[in-house]
């Protein structure tokens, strides 16, 4: 997903967001209507990803006691 190289997590679920409301207006012509669609596909899908990224992140902290944690190195694939 190069395309959204750049967009956080939060700029992604905002588009994501814009894009829900426009199509509920009901004022958009069909192509775009599909267009949007689309963009909002791969949107949901970065997400997503970024998400499950993160909860791997989550699951690979280790206590090692003594209120020291560490990072267990993980590969995401």
């Amino acid at each position: 997903m190069s395309e959204f190289k750049d967009l956080t997590f939060e700029d992604a679920m905002k588009r994501l967001d814009e894009i829900i409301a426009k199509m509920e207006g009901g004022n958009v012509p069909l192509e775009k209507s599909v267009e949007m669609y689309e963009m909002g596909m791969k949107l949901k899908e970065f997400c997503s990803t970024k998400l499950n990224e993160a909860r791997l992140k989550v699951e690979q902290i280790e206590n090692l006691g003594d209120g020291k944690v560490a990072l267990k190195e993980f590969n995401v694939e």
